[in-house]
Formats: C-alpha cells, structure tokens, sequence
C-alpha cells in the first residue's frame, strides 16, 4: 500500500506533461476537444492532489518519496510530498481549473496552444513543490516560467506585450542568479540534495562557509525576485494588470513559489540546528517583507484601476508572508499558511472577477469618478435629475456581492477566512515571544493591520465607482461558465472559514513539521529502493 501511495508522488507530474503534450499535437482548431481532455486531466489531478494531502496527513508526519530512476538518495533525484508540498499541488489544481473554465468563452480562442501552456504551467509548479533537490527544483522553475511567458503574452496588445516581455528580461536574470546560487552551494557541499544539504551545513569548514553563505545568499535573492519582495517587485504590479484574467488567476501562485522555496530552504538548511549558519538571511526576509506590505499599501491607496489594485494585493500578501517567514516562529508560521491559502484564492477570484465588472465600465471611467468627487457633478445637472435611486440589474448585484466578499477577504474582516489568517499570525506574533516584545514585531503588526484598512479602503473607493454611480455603461454580459469559477474560489474561502479549526490544526501540524525537519531529513534519505533488498527482506 505505501509502494502505491509513494507512486502518487510523480503523477501530478506526469500527468499535466502527458496532457499538454497531447494537446501540443492537436489542431488549435479542435478547441471543444482540446478543452475536454485538459479539464478532465486537471480534474484527475485534483483528486490525486486531495488523495496525495490524505495520505501525507493520515498517521502523523509522513512524507511520501519516489526514487527517480530508483536510484538511492542522494544520490538520485527524490521527489518528497509532506503536508506543505501537498498543500501546495492542490491549490495549483484549483487554480487551474478555474482559470481554464473561465476561458472557455474567450480567452482560450485569443491565441495558440493555450491549454498545453496551462498544463505545462501546472506540471512545472507540482514539480518545484514535489522535488527533494536544489537543481532539480531549478529545472522545474524554468518549466513553469517558460509557460508564464507564453501565457503572459496570450491575447497580444502593446500594454500586456510589453509588460510580458519585461517580465521575460528580469525572470531571465532571476534565472542566472538561480543558477550561480546553486553552482556555488553545491561546490562547497557537493550535494543538492535538500535533506542532504541539511545533514552536511553544519559540517562546512569555517574557512568554506563564507562561500556557502555567499551562494545561499545569491540563491535567496533569485526566489526573492520571484516572490515580489521590494525593491525587486516593480514588475508585478504591471505584469499581473496586463495579463488576461485566466492567466493573472494562475499567476496569483507564481510569487508563492518563491514563498514556498525560502519556507522549505530556511527551516531545513539555515534553521536552528545548522550550526553556524544559523538564521542566515531571517533578518533580510523580515525587514524586506515589512518594505514590501509599506510599498504595496502605498499601491493599494494610489491605484485607480481595479487590476493595479489587485497586483498591488499581490505585493501585501507576498510582503506579509515573507515577514512572517522571516520571523521563524512555529505559531507565526502556521497562521501565514493559512494566509496563504485564504489569499491565493482570493486574488485568484479578484482577477478573474475584475474582467466581469470592466466589462460594464466604460473608457475613462475610473478617471472619470475621480474627477467628480474632486470637482462635484454640475449644479444645473443636479437641478434638473430628480433620480431617486439607480436600478442595479441582477447580475450587477450578483458581481457586487462577489466583490464585497472579495474586500472582506483582502482586507481581513471578519467573518470570513481572511480573518482568522490574519488573527492567527497576530496572536501568534504576540504570543510567541519570549520576554519583551520586540519593536519590529510592534511595527510588523501595525503594517498587517493598517494594509488591511487599505485594502478596505480601496476596494470601498473603486466599489462604489463601478456599482452605485451613474458612469458606467450597460450591464455586462457574464455567462454562467464564467462566474462560476470566481463563485468556486470564494466558496473555498467561505470553507476556511466553515472549517477553520481542522484546516488550522492542519496548519499547526505542517508548521510544527517544517521548524523540526527530522522526520522529513530521514524519510528522504533512508527511502529503499524498490526490488533492493534491505535488511533481509526485498522491498516490492
């Protein structure tokens, strides 16, 4: 039974890079087909994803492993899920499901291959979210930003290709820094097993470390470019505005990857029993995410268009996280998982709604209602309309309900999931501390609770211009294949919400898991080869 559960490992690899092969080979033509057989294979490996968090979570701490090859770790390639990783792979799934329901209409017939890009998106963060190796989740990186880019590009214009090909030229560089972080670590170790890395670190010779440390360094700052941390995050905003609503849906995962590698990394190589090393770049993670939550409230309130608002979003959680990451704190850690989850399908649903409302407004109108609360509406005008109120049709209502749930949750109000997130990494914050409580906790939770009002703020503002003025155009024409996938992405929140103590001990258990990576360090590298015997025994 365990040899079947550990094979689950490598399907949601195998199983989008078969799909999107296949539907590589396809005419473009077929789009009925093509579309078939891609949500079909997104919904399998949903149910692989739900089955992979089961499994992972059944009997305590276990970490599932498959041997590439069948060759012993380290010395082959491992891919491990624990609960973070499964975690992961299955708001992926969500993710992409969503994203290619909603393009069924439009997005999916504004350029070629689509689908293939979606899927192969997909196989490149299960697998940086699945690998046991450092260069291993290099490839993987450059699997998934190979489909980003077409993705971002997908629907042409002048605004979103120049915005993608930005985003080409810097993750390029993210990508060299990447590759020279690693070149430089494994010189010194000569492993880039993770678990390996973990056993050998506090071994390194003193006279080696500042290499080591220098190599980690360079390593971080390409996940940190990733993650959206200021001042290397100026790309996002713009990027994730000028996609296509499916496309920006699935990026809303993309700067957690770069989240998820310095969690993964910093607990099991710089964490409390790497010797010398330890707590390396936790200082730089804390003061950066602070810098970020600053500079993306400033967006937040700044912006006038509904998607720069949501990138900006995009900065908050990513800032809020790699704060909470960067204070090292089981309890801390914990509650930013939830966060995380809550805010990845939020902004995902905020994308995709944010298309459905502009489809009401007409040109300028953002400019337009600002320019009437500076100057007021014509007094003649006001003299002469005797409106007592506007009707709002019913799929404005429905948009409007959507969205207020959406400012609930950005902002972290109760009662919704967006809440506990935050309440959790608060109380956590406080509660941890050993002794006094430090200043920059004292200002990270004043950024925390003050980007929230912003958020509310914000959303109130450009709330209020789309569904109680005069200046927009006809109602949208919203088809039900499109507001379903936003109505399953604020349900799933509204399930946090529901489910929130088995979800949060869910959080506490993979928090408590990734602070003593023991577990994780032994089940990686005692995995046995199948066919090998091991003590007596073959193992089948």
């Amino acid at each position: 039974m365990d040899i079947i559960l550990n094979n689950l490992v490598i399907l949601p690899i195998l199983l989008p890079l078969a799909t999107g092969a296949l539907l590589f080979l396809l005419d473009d033509r077929l789009r009925v087909a093509k579309s078939t057989i891609s949500l079909v294979s997104s919904l399998l490996l949903l149910l692989i994803a739900v089955s992979l968090l089961k499994s992972v979570d059944a009997n305590g701490s276990v970490t599932r492993t498959y041997l590439l090859g069948n060759w012993p770790a380290p010395f082959g390639i491992v891919l491990a899920a624990d609960r973070l990783s499964a975690l992961m792979v299955l708001l992926g799934s969500i993710l992409a499901i969503c994203a290619q329901l909603f393009s069924l209409t439009r997005w999916s017939k504004a350029g070629p291959a689509f689908f293939s890009l979606v899927q192969f998106l997909i196989m490149g963060l299960s697998g940086a979210f699945l690998t046991g190796d450092v260069f291993n989740l290099f490839v993987f990186f450059e699997v998934l930003l190979a489909a980003s880019y077409g993705l971002a590009l997908h629907g042409s214009g002048p605004m979103r290709v120049r915005a993608g090909l930005h985003y080409i030229a810097i993750n390029l560089a993210a990508s060299m820094l990447f590759l020279i972080g690693v070149s430089l670590i494994y010189g010194v170790t000569g492993t880039l097993n993770m678990a390996d890395l973990a056993v050998r670190i506090p071994t390194v010779a003193a006279e080696n470390r500042p290499l080591l440390e220098a190599g980690m360094g360079i390593l971080g700052v390409a996940f940190l470019i990733k993650a959206g941390v200021w001042p290397l995050c100026f790309w996002l905003p713009t990027t994730y505005a000028a996609a296509s609503a499916p496309a920006a849906a699935l990026f809303a995962i993309m700067s957690k990857v770069g989240i998820y590698v310095l969690l993964r990394l910093s607990l099991l190589l710089v964490g409390d029993g790497s010797g010398a090393s330890a707590g390396f770049g936790s200082a730089l993670l804390l003061y950066g995410g602070m810098a970020t939550i600053a500079f993306g409230t400033i967006g937040v309130l700044a912006s006038q268009g509904m998607s720069r608002l949501a990138g900006y979003s995009i900065l908050v959680s990513s800032g809020t996280l790699l704060a909470a990451v960067g204070l090292g704190l089981t309890q801390v850690t914990s509650g930013a998982l939830f966060y995380l989850a809550s805010s990845t399908l939020t902004a995902s649903a905020l994308f995709l709604l944010i298309e459905l409302v502009e489809r009401a407004r007409i040109a300028g109108a953002d400019i337009l209602a600002v320019t009437t609360e500076a100057y007021g509406e014509d007094e003649e005008d006001l003299e002469t309309e005797e409106q007592v109120g506007i009707a709002i049709p019913g799929i404005m209502a429905i948009l409007g309900i959507f969205f207020g749930a959406a400012a609930l949750l950005l902002s972290g109000l109760p009662p919704l999931s967006g809440f506990i997130a935050k309440f959790a990494m608060l109380h956590g914050m406080l509660a941890a501390q050993m002794g006094a409580i430090p200043a920059s906790t004292w200002v990270l939770v004043a950024l925390v609770i003050i980007s929230g009002f912003a958020a509310l703020i914000g959303m109130t503002r450009l709330g209020i211009s789309t569904f109680w003025t005069s200046l927009e155009g006809a109602a949208p024409h919203v088809r039900l294949v499109e507001i379903t996938p936003v109505a399953i992405l604020l349900s799933l929140c509204l399930l946090l919400t529901v489910w929130g103590g088995p979800v949060m001990r869910y959080m506490d258990a993979t928090a408590a898991g990734l602070s003593q990576p023991q577990q994780y360090i032994s089940d990686v590298l005692e995995t046995p080869r199948i066919g090998v015997e091991t003590g007596g025994e073959a193992v089948h």
